[in-house]
């Protein structure tokens, strides 16, 4: 569901601007989504596309790697723009992240997990009842 801006203000802390499940079906809506959203809430356009992409990555992992199916809650906290995913999968810790580009250090797989972690203000990976949640945020000022 997508806010309105016309019926509430997303000034207040920790108001949800968008909470939805998808599958790989759904990415491109989702992709669109997350920018309205983003632009709404005043992310500036120049780490707009970042953290489109950044949510992107994380969201298809979620169906790639974690039983076809996510969930996702964006919202506005405080100064930052924070979007949390959360799947049904069998779980990983940041550990499983590279510490340099994907590629170059022998690894095959983690350049959306590295890149995220890079393009962002905040990230982390946390057990969730079933699964992985990964929460990433940006900065709106």
């Amino acid at each position: 569901m997508l806010a309105d801006p016309r019926r509430r203000s997303v000034t207040r802390a920790g108001d949800h601007l968008l909470q939805r499940r998808f599958t790989a079906g759904e990415l491109p809506r989702l992709r669109v989504q997350v920018e309205e959203c983003a632009a709404w809430a005043g992310l500036c356009e120049a780490r707009r596309g970042d953290f489109v992409l950044a949510v992107d990555e994380i969201a298809s992992n979620a169906v790639e790697h974690a039983g076809g199916t996510g969930s996702l809650l964006l919202r506005r906290v405080g100064d930052e723009l924070e979007c949390r995913i959360s799947d049904s999968g069998p779980g990983f810790s940041e550990d499983v992240i590279p510490q340099i580009l994907p590629g170059l250090d022998g690894a095959t797989n983690g350049r959306g997990l590295w890149l995220t972690r890079l393009v962002t203000d905040r990230f982390a990976v946390s057990a969730g009842a079933v699964g992985a949640v990964v929460t990433l945020a940006m900065r709106l000022r």
